[in-house]
């Protein structure tokens, strides 16, 4: 697994481009309408996995670079790429550990914009400025196995749990703010039972995601869930998972940047938005720098038949151009 970190230009303010080159399975390859992984240009637009998700930004950012040092070589600062094959995975040795090493050697980031497939309906239409946190939980309720005719002789973790779980499911965990959506609770995963009709099961396992805003915290979250739980009497084993904490990039130069780019080549304004899942903005933003997300339209991203606009691409160039010059031009 490979990362690539690369740097034009000296000392302040450092302008990062930031994007990955893994992409999720294809999926039934015959539900695909050419194969995944041979791009294929039909009627203006490009398919291929990974073709809105990352790999057209990716192009954006290489050849938008191109053209502003052609056209600024005495630019002022350092352009910089930080480019990872880990942020489909597990998130571990990509763009987390570039960082740790550029905060070892005491390097640092003031800008940075990240490739990924922002826009809803069309191009440009949303920058992301932040993202929420994502907290994970594998639950095992311990119960007690037994014939399905005699309940008083097992203990059923079924049972036992599912009131626990409606209530997570149905609880305001908070409003949200100005700059966040309410923290939500999703069960992913269920399971229990040996498959035979007649045996209450003796565990049941499920998985669980809260993704939270800022007016929540790691501790606060686990605490509800465990308390809900021990109220409940649910016998059980927890593991959390932290994949991310929420972070949130207030009005500064970056931003108003991409946002002028956006209204004077697309002539729309863009949302500014935390929406969606998480980014490998999230390992970047606690280094202090400015991070915003801005790319091509999310709508086919991990699905079959995944496809850009061959236009999209384009214009992405002349964003990510102009967002250049309007900080580093001299």
């Amino acid at each position: 697994m490979d990362n690539f970190w690369a740097k034009r230009g000296r000392g302040g303010p450092v302008f990062c481009f930031a994007g990955h080159t893994d992409v999720v399975p294809s999926g039934p390859v015959d539900e695909w309408h050419s194969d995944p992984f041979q791009p294929v240009i039909k009627d203006g637009v490009l398919y291929g996995r990974g073709a809105a998700d990352m790999k057209s930004g990716l192009a954006a950012m290489v050849t938008a670079c191109e053209e502003f040092v052609s056209r600024h070589p005495g630019h002022r600062g350092t352009i910089a790429f930080l480019i990872t094959s880990d942020e489909e995975g597990p998130s571990v040795d990509g763009t987390r550990r570039v960082v740790e090493v550029l905060r070892a050697r005491a390097e640092r980031i003031d800008w940075c914009l990240v490739g990924e497939p922002s826009s809803e309906n069309v191009l440009g239409d949303t920058i992301k400025i932040g993202r929420r946190g994502s907290l994970s939980g594998r639950l095992t309720v311990h119960g007690i196995q037994g014939h399905i005719a005699y309940p008083h002789t097992a203990d059923n973790p079924v049972h036992a749990v599912a009131p626990a779980l409606a209530e997570l499911a149905a609880r305001t965990w908070d409003c949200g703010n100005a700059h966040f959506q309410p923290t939500t609770f999703q069960i992913s995963n269920i399971s229990a039972g040996t498959g035979a009709p007649n045996v209450i099961p003796g565990e049941l396992k499920a998985r669980f995601n809260l993704r939270f805003s800022t007016e929540q915290t790691v501790d606060s979250l686990k605490a509800v869930v465990e308390s809900l739980l021990q109220r409940h009497r649910v016998k059980h084993s927890l593991e959390w998972f932290i994949s991310g904490y929420p972070f949130l990039t207030v009005a500064g130069e970056l931003s108003a940047a991409a946002t002028r780019a956006v209204q004077e080549q697309l002539q729309i304004t863009p949302k500014l938005s935390t929406g969606g899942g998480t980014s490998d903005g999230r390992f970047i933003a606690p280094m202090g720098a400015q991070v915003i997300e801005l790319g091509v339209v999310n709508d086919t991203i991990h699905k079959v038949n995944e496809c850009v606009r061959v236009a999209d691409i384009e214009r992405l160039h002349a964003l990510y151009l102009r967002t250049l010059e309007l900080l580093l031009a001299v």
